[in-house]
């Protein structure tokens, strides 16, 4: 099974309250965004986005260029029918990051949780290189931290800490702040996470 297969599974046979990533309200994710200082008409991406309630805030806070990629198109399904006719105001796209050829630059990237999905080097380099020339000010990134899990959904992740994620992307980003956050599961389990957010040089 590749891994467009394996969350188009997962999306299908499981509901939120069934998976470890759903969040009610993404907290880290809302204040490094606010403290970004972005104007309303930036152009946002949230990679790995699925059916996460970012977008939810980011349409309530009156932004009005919203991009969310996922590689499972089931996920993006379940968020344009949570939102109804908001779902117009939304880019969607269906894309494995690593096979993504943004059309546009963005003023912010965000990811909570994809990224550390890439173990191989290759694809980590990749990850960066797109990062570099696709981003115009702001990057936001969670990841388990290296305190988290050692795998989600059956998968082996990446472990990171603000200091070895900055050494991943401080070639084109300045560290300007870090987030450690105990996330808790639908299953009343605690997963640690580190959010950081970085500015273009």
């Amino acid at each position: 099974m590749n891994n467009k297969e394996h969350w188009e599974k997962v999306y299908d046979t499981k509901q939120p309250n069934e998976v470890s990533w759903t969040q009610a309200v993404p907290h880290a994710s809302i204040a490094l965004i606010k403290n970004s200082h972005l104007p309303k008409d930036a152009a946002i991406i949230d990679i790995g986005g699925g059916d996460s309630h970012l977008v939810d805030y980011l349409l309530k806070e009156g932004f009005t260029d919203i991009s969310v990629l996922d590689i499972s198109s089931k996920a993006i399904e379940r968020a344009q029918k949570r939102l109804g006719d908001k779902a117009n105001k939304v880019t969607w796209i269906v894309s494995d990051i690593l096979d993504f050829v943004p059309t546009k630059k963005y003023d912010c990237w965000h990811d909570r949780a994809a990224f550390h999905f890439l173990t191989k080097e290759d694809d980590i380099e990749y990850y960066k290189d797109l990062v570099a020339v696709s981003v115009l000010k702001t990057l936001i990134i969670g990841t388990f931290s290296d305190h988290g899990p050692k795998k989600c959904s059956g998968l082996e992740v990446s472990q990171y800490n603000p200091e070895s994620l900055y050494q991943v992307f401080g070639n084109c980003f300045n560290l300007e702040e870090s987030i450690i956050e105990d996330h808790e599961t639908p299953f009343n389990t605690l997963q640690n996470f580190v959010f950081c957010r970085m500015q273009k040089n």
